[in-house]
């Protein structure tokens, strides 16, 4: 898998799974969760709770404040749905793991999200390939509580059956990345973490906000979707929304124009940082330097 490459995040692991029902669900079962199944669960909990002070955004404090999610076990998606229901329209629905394209933005589309309904092994406490139960409900679901985040990503999954069809889902996958997976946003002058995959771990979640190699670049629409990514290791750059609100202007704009232009033009490299930009901060580089020379970061 290339470090830089686009891959398609929404794509199954397995390509000859065949699922029970079209829509790719399944039961959450609950009740077969074993108790060191839910001792993971508590064991990165606890641990992103003491992280995430003073480092995620205000609107991922109060998600987590208001959602029935417990320390100790692995939460219920039946009553993760009730709360989200009474406030942003959303629920929570249980799948084996990344599904297709397709039936991932259709869920979206209709304020469906789908979780892992598996969490990793002990020994795999830091890093997980495939997204878990652990990744999808900590990291995603306090932001569907926000009814700005809630609207934007059902916005993405409409536009992700579209640009589909117009062969630029390339191209749209990058500002899932860099929004809901790797977003931060500045409160108080300084960055928060709201996107999931850097709320979700230990490691990014310090490096994302305070480590010196990282770019931290203003959000630009087109920057971003002209802009590989990794999939493999931290991100060389992060993209710094002003506020929230920015994210519900995405969800209202015409797409087609900006396809358009994205057809010809630049494509950046993921640790590129343009005389355009509006830097935040302009990181080292050192973490990547490091790892591309064979040492230790």
């Amino acid at each position: 898998m290339n470090a830089s490459h686009d891959d398609s995040r929404h794509g199954l692991a397995d390509r000859s799974y065949r699922p029970e029902r079209a829509d790719w669900t399944i039961d959450q079962d609950w009740g077969r969760y074993s108790a060191a199944e839910h001792a993971v669960w508590k064991t990165l909990f606890e641990r992103q709770s003491r992280l995430l002070p003073g480092r995620a955004c205000q609107a991922f404090v109060q998600g987590m404040r208001e959602l029935p999610m417990r320390h100790d076990q692995i939460p219920r998606f039946d009553e993760l749905s009730e709360a989200l229901m009474k406030r942003t329209g959303w629920q929570v629905v249980a799948v084996p793991g990344l599904v297709p394209d397709e039936v991932f933005f259709e869920h979206l589309a209709h304020r469906r999200f789908p979780a892992g309904q598996f969490i990793r092994r002990p020994d795999e406490l830091d890093y997980l390939q495939e997204p878990d139960v652990f990744h999808d409900v900590f990291g995603h679901v306090p932001m569907l509580m926000h009814p700005v985040l809630a609207e934007f990503i059902q916005a993405y999954g409409q536009g992700g059956l579209r640009a589909q069809k117009l062969g630029m889902l390339e191209q749209l996958a990058r500002v899932y990345w860099y929004t809901v997976e790797f977003g931060l946003v500045l409160e108080q002058g300084a960055p928060r973490i709201y996107g999931a995959g850097i709320a979700s771990s230990a490691s990014e979640s310090v490096f994302a906000v305070e480590g010196d190699s990282p770019n931290r670049i203003g959000f630009e629409l087109e920057r971003v979707m002209r802009t590989r990514y990794r999939i493999d290791d931290f991100q060389e750059s992060y993209f710094v929304l002003d506020n929230l609100d920015q994210l519900l202007q995405l969800a209202q704009i015409d797409f087609d124009p900006v396809y358009a232009r994205l057809r010809s033009g630049p494509v950046y490299e993921p640790g590129e940082v343009l005389a355009s930009d509006r830097v935040v901060s302009r990181g080292s580089g050192a973490y990547h330097a490091a790892k591309r020379a064979g040492g230790q970061p």
